[in-house]
């Protein structure tokens, strides 16, 4: 593969401490200052602590209409419930992708007193023509997410898109998402074609990495993210600690975004409409 070829690193992040539903503490890597999106991305949050005083409140009923919210539980148990009825428990690996549409009413708590709550919260937009479909759920255990083993000392869950001949489990046609979890040993390189015409990022939550070769490789540090750009070819290689990282990708919508706390829409009057419905009852 050609160096024109290979994705490069167009920016490296950190993301900002913040907090958000009663007072859990999170990092915010999407939507910050530093990186307000990433079309069709617009919202990335990290969690991991083991203290209980930074989550045990969770995240009581609140909204979301326009887009879609994608949780990645690496440790710990959250339960799920919304006002249409749903109800689901998110255990240590296991994926919910939520596609709120027009609208619903949700809340995310602990069910746990104690020990390590670790995970991800992705929010990926909706096209104009979706925001206002029906909510509905892809949830999947850990037994759900297929691993895969591409390269000696490297394995992969895929919870969306394609490594090899294995498919993920989510499906989502209008952004056509990848998702991965990748680990990698110390030392060990992988290298893997990137959706084409996607944009994509990784982000480092173990280890390190070097992304990229020759003159364009550059190191990816521990809860760094990295925008990809240049071409479609990543190469990963792990550091003497190894690394573990989410691959992500998504096809960009390139529509206007009018966005206010849990509403994400076109235009400014429907974010006012969405407020009224809101308000009034109609989610």
């Amino acid at each position: 593969m050609s160096d024109h070829n290979l994705a490069r690193v167009l920016r490296s992040i950190r993301g900002m401490p913040t907090s958000d539903g009663a007072g859990v503490r999170l990092t915010r890597v999407i939507g910050t200052p530093a990186l307000p999106d990433l079309d069709p991305f617009l919202m990335l949050d990290e969690f991991g602590t083991d203290r209980p005083e930074d989550y045990i409140a969770g995240f009581p009923e609140h909204p979301h209409r326009g887009f879609e919210t994608v949780t990645y539980m690496l440790d710990g148990r959250m339960r799920h419930r919304d006002n249409h009825g749903n109800e689901g428990l998110l255990t240590p690996g296991s994926v919910q992708w939520m596609t709120a549409g027009r609208g619903l009413v949700h809340s995310e708590m602990p069910e746990q007193e104690s020990g390590r709550m670790r995970g991800f919260q992705l929010w990926v937009n909706l096209p104009a023509r979706d925001k206002m479909t029906e909510p509905k759920y892809q949830e999947f255990a850990p037994d759900r997410i297929p691993q895969v083993a591409p390269a000696g000392g490297v394995t992969v869950k895929v919870i969306a898109g394609q490594v090899g001949e294995v498919h993920g489990p989510i499906v989502q046609p209008a952004t056509d998402p990848l998702y991965l979890d990748v680990e990698l040993a110390p030392g060990r390189d992988w290298a893997y074609d990137l959706p084409d015409g996607h944009n994509a990022f990784t982000y480092v939550f173990e280890g390190g990495l070097t992304l990229g070769d020759g003159e364009a490789a550059r190191e990816v540090a521990r809860h760094e993210l990295a925008v990809l750009g240049g071409g479609r070819g990543l190469r990963l290689r792990a550091g003497t600690d190894g690394a573990r990282l989410i691959v992500v990708a998504g096809r960009p919508l390139r529509e206007p975004v009018a966005r206010h706390g849990p509403f994400v829409m076109n235009t400014r009057e429907q974010l006012m409409q969405a407020f009224i419905d809101y308000q009034e009852g109609r989610f």
